[in-house]
């Protein structure tokens, strides 16, 4: 059997699939902004009642950084972000402040110029998805969750939900680690740990593409463990992927120790490792999904399918 064939029979959902068959038919083209601007999509889902991470100051143009910078004076920690960027390219996190210096993950140590220079590189387009005149924002340093302190270092665990016409069907937490600097990002290092939507727990875990049962800097287990508030996280996954008017999105969740479920962001083009780390193809529970889900179900309902969806793959892998 051919690779090509094995992946058909994993059910596995390559890019040119996800593009033609899923993004094109339920991701309208005027809906992108909703979740290619960071900022919109906060204001969208600050209206609806659903939490994300405070803002802390914005520069739209070159002459606003230096207000900006100035009125970051007031946090010791704070993470500054391109409001177009993608794959956590141009994300800078400070951890503390000493005067005109700041300290990122790792160790190392910028100087107030060098922050400057990165922000007006923001806004010059240097991290944007399509090159273009971007806007600088911070935004407030989350706090890793006590129950997740274990298995991440130096940066913020995320939880990534694909949620396809509103119903749950695939998830992963996202471990940051000494190699990806803090960010939680696949490609850039980070662990990812698939979730089982029924129950919350980590089913599976790869870093680089290969299996892992622990995390290299802390040396604990990544497999069985249970994601606080998950049912929490869940439900603002879906409600705000029903606020963007697409229907096949990744929303990602950070635990906040203090503030609890939140939204970071939202993608219209949510990566495909997340099968690598479930160990499991997404097109079975789409179709699933297709067969199964109605225009009237709300999102308990939609969540509850999603959940029955993910148990019966889970079965059918033991079977």
């Amino acid at each position: 059997m051919t690779i090509a064939a094995k992946l058909r029979e994993a059910g596995v959902l390559g890019m040119n699939r996800r593009n033609s068959v899923f993004t094109m038919r339920w991701n309208p083209r005027r809906f992108y902004p909703r979740v290619d601007d960071k900022l919109e999509t906060k204001r969208l889902l600050r209206d609806a009642g659903i939490p994300t991470a405070r803002v802390l100051a914005v520069a739209r143009v070159h002459s606003e950084v230096r207000k900006m910078l100035a009125e970051l004076d007031a946090y010791p920690s704070f993470v500054l972000k391109p409001a177009h960027g993608a794959m956590g390219n141009g994300i800078l996190v400070v951890l503390e402040r000493d005067g005109e210096w700041y300290r990122r993950p790792g160790g190392k140590w910028i100087d107030r110029r060098a922050l400057f220079y990165h922000s007006a590189s923001i806004i010059s387009g240097a991290y944007a998805l399509g090159g273009q005149p971007d806007v600088a924002f911070a935004e407030e340093r989350l706090e890793v969750h006590p129950e997740l302190v274990a298995i991440t270092s130096e940066g913020v665990p995320d939880v990534r939900v694909i949620v396809y016409r509103g119903v749950p069907v695939m998830s992963m937490t996202r471990l940051p680690t000494q190699r990806s600097r803090g960010r939680a990002n696949l490609h850039q290092g980070a662990v990812g740990a698939g979730i089982e939507i029924d129950t919350g727990c980590t089913n599976h875990a790869v870093l680089g593409g290969k299996p892992v049962p622990v995390h290299p800097d802390t040396q604990e287990p990544v497999i069985g463990r249970a994601i606080p508030e998950w049912t929490r996280a869940l439900e603002i996954a879906v409600r705000a992927s029903d606020q963007t008017g697409l229907g096949y999105v990744g929303a990602d969740v950070v635990i906040d120790a203090n503030h609890g479920p939140l939204i970071l962001e939202l993608n219209a083009r949510p990566g495909l490792a997340i099968q690598v780390a479930n160990r499991m193809g997404l097109l079975p529970r789409l179709e699933a999904v297709d067969a199964r889900v109605r225009p009237a179900m709300n999102w308990p309902e939609r969540i509850a399918l999603g959940a029955e969806i993910a148990r019966e793959a889970r079965e059918g892998r033991k079977a």
